[in-house]
């Protein structure tokens, strides 16, 4: 599957910014919607107003975290074939572990370096 529509939740926009600027250089082919509030992106796939190829969720969020919007969106049979990547701060072999039981297809830790996510991502596109 190709990917050019992307999701990304995120409650931090600095961190947005710099997903969104990797991703540029990554391909320009590639449109990423940002959100910051998992509950709300949940509901406009729900009702189809976004459509992503693949969502990249934080899991440290208020109102739903990470793993209770993967837990919710796996339940839903539309969205069974969608990937969904975690990007997070945590690095915790345990959580990792149970956001793949969740649904999750894989789980990234967020780089300390722009030049590093480029390299993150550019490995999950251009394979």
């Amino acid at each position: 599957m190709e990917f050019r529509n992307l999701l990304l939740i995120d409650d931090d926009t600095d961190d947005q910014e710099i997903f969104i600027s990797a991703i540029e250089i990554v391909s320009a082919e590639m449109i990423c919607t940002a959100m910051t509030d998992a509950s709300a992106a949940l509901e406009k796939l729900l009702t189809s107003e976004l459509q992503p190829d693949v969502i990249f969720v934080d899991l440290n969020m208020p109102i739903m975290n990470g793993q209770e919007f993967v837990s919710r969106l796996k339940k839903v049979e539309q969205f069974q074939s969608v990937p969904v990547i975690i990007f997070s701060t945590s690095a915790s072999p345990e959580t990792i572990a149970n956001t793949k039981e969740l649904g999750a297809a894989d789980f990234i830790t967020k780089p300390n370096s722009f030049n590093d996510l480029v390299k993150i991502l550019s490995s999950l596109f251009t394979n």
